[in-house]
């Protein structure tokens, strides 16, 4: 138990010292403009978003067989076992709480969408070693492009959005493609496929950012979490939370079990990916939308604090022979 707690204490610690920063240094309630807000975050959510993690996804799809990059079963088992829990999320919301469209819409967000961005790669690279790149790749960029149609099309129905559906899917799909990390990951697949790497000068670039992401993406999650402080905690939390922490890693498992007989790391990577905390998006997406922002922030900072109990567990279950690569052998 030691050994797993050495593992993730480095990641949760870095998320408390961008948490614990932002409240030292940080400026939450307009006290003035001598002390950094959320705008002083822009040019490092930059750099993370375009430089770093692409690079760290680029560099480790290159690498690998192309015939690994293109399992479509262990593709469609993972988006179906996500979005079971935000369909039964969505309903609870919609039927049981009465809550409106969008509102329900962000709701089952918060369940289903994990921190796969910031702490996935980065955490399951070095729980489960470089093997685990290729199931976090594909898992990042194929649930990102779910969650990228499912919100505005949902939105757009909830009548939150106001464009013609003409160029609401225009819109969608724009954002599809041009996503760094989508896009780093076509080009990873394109360099996989054709056995081809870039210039020296540009590999030895791109191997100078990769080992940045984790970090700096750790950092700058505590400080987001630190500057948008938590005023109640909402009663949507006592589903929502054991849905996001317990159940969707759950779930993840049964449906790969009973999918297919997939490589141990793989399943172990998904499982893992599946149990990360609500990402840090759904927040902007609420913000977005103007719907359900306090609550969102609050889910993410308390799913967030509970994770580094809930994942440590996890782990030590993997680490532990107690998550055998199929139930269904």
């Amino acid at each position: 138990m030691t050994d797993i707690f050495s593992l993730v204490a480095p990641f949760f610690g870095l998320i408390l010292l961008g948490y614990g920063a932002a409240h030292l240094f940080g400026r939450r309630d307009g006290a003035g403009p001598a002390r950094p807000g959320l705008e002083g975050m822009a040019w490092l959510n930059v750099y993370i978003l375009y430089l770093a993690l692409p690079s760290l996804f680029f560099t480790l799809i290159s690498r690998t067989p192309i015939h690994e990059l293109t399992r479509f079963d262990f593709i469609l088992a993972d988006v179906a076992a996500t979005y079971s829990v935000f369909t039964l999320i969505f309903v609870v919301a919609l039927w049981f709480r009465r809550a409106p469209l969008a509102e329900a819409t962000v709701q089952g967000l918060a369940a289903a969408y994990g921190n796969i961005g910031y702490m996935g790669p980065g955490l399951a690279l070095l729980a489960l070693g470089e093997r685990a790149a290729v199931p976090v790749a594909l898992i990042f960029s194929v649930e990102n492009v779910a969650h990228f149609i499912m919100a505005p099309a949902l939105m757009a129905i909830a009548g939150s959005e106001k464009q013609n559906p003409a160029r609401l899917a225009l819109s969608v799909l724009r954002k599809i493609l041009l996503h760094p990390f989508i896009l780093a990951t076509t080009i990873g697949v394109a360099a996989a496929a054709f056995q081809v790497q870039p210039p020296l000068a540009i590999r030895r670039l791109i191997e100078a950012l990769a080992p940045t992401a984790a970090p700096c993406a750790l950092f700058a999650m505590g400080v987001t979490l630190g500057l948008r402080p938590l005023r109640r905690a909402p009663v949507e939390l006592t589903y929502i939370v054991p849905a996001k922490l317990l159940l969707h890693p759950a779930v993840m498992y049964l449906v790969l079990s009973a999918a297919g007989n997939f490589e141990p790391i793989w399943v172990q990577a998904a499982v893992l990916l599946a149990a990360l905390p609500t990402a840090t998006n759904v927040f902007v997406i609420a913000e977005q939308y103007g719907v359900w922002q306090e609550r969102a922030s609050a889910t993410i900072l308390i799913t967030t604090a509970l994770s580094m109990l809930s994942v440590t567990g996890l782990l030590y279950l993997i680490g532990s022979g107690g998550v055998p690569a199929d139930l269904f052998p």
